[in-house]
């Protein structure tokens, strides 16, 4: 018997939600979006999902193997799909939630990627991992780095390869060794692995350091769900957002979507800090305002 997660909805209070992924370090939110915004996602991106190559080459050999070679990419999402950038990238809920875990430890938390992911049939299990590894040098212990969700654009079975959790990790011993020493841990057991089976427009939400993978495909069916994650202002993003929604593209957005794709001050001056990203000593989401960018 595979372990399992607390579920809610959409209407759920933030609190309720929060203190669950506290607890196990993830939860699934069933009905996050309307299927009309399920739809309008996936008209706005479906020639870029037709047109993605599983064997196109990656910066890193192992990206490739990580993600294996039946899984069709779209990064950069805000920048193709203006759906994507203002009813899932500033989802109330979601904000909500990040204001609560990540919010605490910085001036302003941004969006670190937005992808959307089709697993194909054949896709194998993912490598189970833990996302915050990806700031390897961040020493130990830290706050909480990043707040993570993958999104169900179709139903999500095991057998399409619905996400594994491993519910609790967040609070294993291991994760106070680097990523490298991680590697050498003994395996979940498969009772501690719970499976995000969820219909459409559903999340499974968990944090950085709760451990999960995409599960094997044994079905004839794609299964295409989106994955976006935020993390703290003052970290490296995983993709370079403005590049993936430049100035130009990011102009059209609501001011909150600007603010996420990193177009504004890490202000932490009133903090007793500093500040990072400006531009001619001004705030960048200003400048963008005024078309100055």
């Amino acid at each position: 018997m595979s372990a399992s997660l607390e579920r809610f909805t959409a209407q759920s209070l933030s609190d309720s939600i929060c203190e669950a992924i506290q607890r196990d370090g993830a939860a699934i939110v069933e009905g996050l979006l309307p299927l009309d915004v399920v739809a309008r996602v996936n008209a706005e991106v479906e020639a870029a999902v037709t047109a993605a190559d599983p064997g196109e080459a990656l910066f890193n050999p192992i990206m490739q193997a990580f993600h294996g070679p039946f899984t069709k990419q779209v990064a950069g999402m805000p920048g193709l799909s203006p759906t994507f950038a203002v009813d899932i990238m500033c989802h109330p809920l979601l904000l909500a939630l990040c204001d609560r875990i990540l919010a605490p430890s910085c001036a302003r938390y941004q969006l670190n990627l937005g992808h959307l992911l089709q697993r194909g049939p054949g896709s194998e299990e993912q490598w189970l991992h833990r996302d915050e590894a990806v700031w390897s040098d961040v020493p130990r212990p830290a706050p909480e780095l990043q707040l993570a969700t993958v999104i169900a654009f179709v139903d999500f079975t095991r057998d399409n390869g619905a996400t594994r959790v491993v519910p609790g990790s967040h609070r294993w011993p291991d994760r106070e060794l680097s990523p490298a020493e991680q590697v050498t841990r003994a395996a979940p057991a498969p009772d501690q692995i719970a499976y995000a089976e969820m219909p459409a427009g559903s999340a499974v939400v968990y944090t950085g350091g709760t451990i999960h993978a995409g599960g094997a495909n044994t079905t004839e069916t794609q299964r295409r769900g989106a994955h976006l994650s935020y993390c703290l202002g003052w970290l490296r993003t995983e993709e370079n957002n403005y590049l993936s929604t430049p100035p130009a593209v990011a102009a059209r957005l609501p001011r909150i979507a600007q603010e996420l794709l990193g177009y504004a001050v890490h202000d932490s001056i009133p903090r007793g800090g500093g500040y990072l990203g400006m531009v001619r000593m001004q705030d960048p989401v200003e400048l963008l305002a005024r078309g100055e960018l």
